[in-house]
C-alpha cells in the first residue's frame, strides 16, 4: 500500500471558521483535529481574511488592491497588501505559539492560480483569465509565494510535516467556459483541462510539500487533478454524481478528504458523537459501493466538513470538527 502524506485516521477541517478570533480559532483546530490540524482562516474580518484577497497576499511581484470592492491588480502595493500581510502574520504568530513543540502534519490553505485568475481584475479592465500570458504570470508568481510561504510555516514549526490544500472552487467554471464577464452578457473562454493541469502542476513541483487540490462546486474535474500531480482531492461528497472518476482517482493513489459533515446546521440538533458515528457509516458504505478493502479506508481517507465553516455558528463549526475526528476514529478501528 501506498504511505501517504498524513497520519491513518486523521481528520482536518477545510480551513475557514466563524468569527473573528484568531486565538481562538486555531485553539479549537488544535484542540478539535489534532491529527491533521490546520492554520485557521477567518474571513470574517473582513478583506484581506477573504479566501481571494488572503491568497493574493502570498503573490510575488504582483501587488493586488481593492476597487470598488473588487480585487484588481495594482501598480505597487499599498494599504490593502499591509492589511492583508498584517493578517497573516498574526495568524502565523498564533500557529507558532499554541504549535510550539508540535511533530505532526499540519495543513496550510491558499486559492489556487485558476481561481485567483478567475476573481482577480486586470488593470486595464476584465479578470486575469482574459489574458493567458497574464495568467501564467499569476501561475508562476503565486508558486514562488507559496514555496516562501511553506518556508515561513517550516522556520516556525521545524518539527512538522507540511501539507499545502490548494482551493479552486472556480475550476469547474473555468474549464466550462462559465465565469462570466463584468457585464454578464458573456463569459470567459474555456480552458482545456491540460493547460488546466499544467498550471496547477507548476504549484505542485515548487512547493516543495504534497499538495491536496480542494473544490467544493459540482463537477469536480478529477483528471485535471490527477494529472497535475496531486497527492489528494477534497471535495463534498453531497456533490458527487458519478463515482467513477472518483474510484480511478483512488485506484491511481490519491487520498480522498471527504467532505461528509455538513457545512452549516444547529448546534441544537447536535451530538457530536452520533453525528460522527453518521458520518464514519455514510463514508464507509460509500467506499464499499466504490470497491476498494475496508482497510485502505483510513490510510487513504481524510474526513473533513463539506466544505468551510465560515458561515457556520461557532458552537456549531466545534460540534462539526469534533464530529469529523469521531468519524475518523470510528473508521481507523474498524
Amino acid at each position: 500500500m501506498a504511505e501517504f502524506p498524513w497520519p491513518a485516521g486523521a481528520a482536518t477541517g477545510i480551513g475557514s471558521l466563524p468569527g473573528t478570533d484568531i486565538v481562538e480559532a486555531q485553539r479549537v483546530v488544535f484542540g478539535e483535529l489534532p491529527d491533521l490540524p490546520h492554520l485557521a482562516e477567518l474571513p470574517a474580518r473582513g478583506p484581506g481574511a477573504d479566501m481571494i484577497g488572503r491568497s493574493a497576499g502570498f503573490l510575488v511581484e504582483l501587488p493586488v488592491q481593492l476597487y470598488a470592492g473588487q480585487w484588481q491588480v495594482a501598480p505597487r502595493p499599498g494599504k490593502d497588501l499591509r492589511r492583508t500581510a498584517d493578517l497573516l502574520e498574526r495568524d502565523l504568530d498564533q500557529l507558532t505559539e499554541q504549535g510550539d513543540g508540535f511533530t505532526g502534519t499540519l495543513k496550510l490553505q491558499s486559492a489556487g492560480p485558476w481561481t485567483l485568475a478567475a476573481s482577480i481584475d486586470r488593470s486595464i479592465g476584465g479578470r486575469l483569465l482574459r489574458d493567458p500570458g497574464a495568467v501564467r504570470d499569476l501561475t508562476d508568481s503565486l508558486a514562488e509565494g507559496l514555496r516562501k510561504h511553506v518556508d515561513e510555516v517550516r522556520k516556525r514549526l521545524p518539527r512538522a510535516s507540511i501539507l499545502l490544500q490548494v482551493d479552486e472552487p472556480s475550476l469547474p467554471a473555468v474549464l466550462a467556459g462559465q465565469v462570466p464577464t463584468e457585464s454578464g452578457l458573456g463569459a470567459y473562454r474555456a480552458v482545456d483541462g491540460p493547460d488546466a493541469a499544467t498550471a496547477l502542476r507548476t504549484i505542485v513541483e515548487a512547493v516543495g510539500v504534497p499538495v491536496v487540490a480542494h473544490c467544493c462546486a459540482p463537477g469536480v474535474p478529477l483528471n485535471v487533478l490527477k494529472d497535475a500531480g496531486s497527492a489528494g482531492v477534497a471535495v463534498d461528497l453531497a456533490l458527487l454524481k458519478d463515482l467513477d472518476p472518483l474510484g480511478e482517482a483512488i485506484e491511481a493513489g490519491m487520498g480522498l478528504f471527504a467532505g461528509a459533515v455538513p457545512s452549516t446546521g444547529s448546534p441544537a440538533a447536535g451530538d457530536p458523537s452520533a453525528a460522527g458515528k453518521r458520518t464514519a457509516e455514510r463514508v464507509s458504505t460509500l467506499w464499499k459501493r466504490l470497491g476498494f478493502p475496508a482497510a485502505r479506508l483510513p490510510e487513504q481517507v481524510v474526513i473533513t466538513p463539506a466544505c468551510g465553516l465560515a458561515g457556520a455558528t461557532a458552537p456549531y463549526a466545534r460540534e462539526a470538527l469534533t464530529a469529523c475526528r469521531e468519524a475518523a476514529r470510528r473508521l481507523a478501528e474498524t
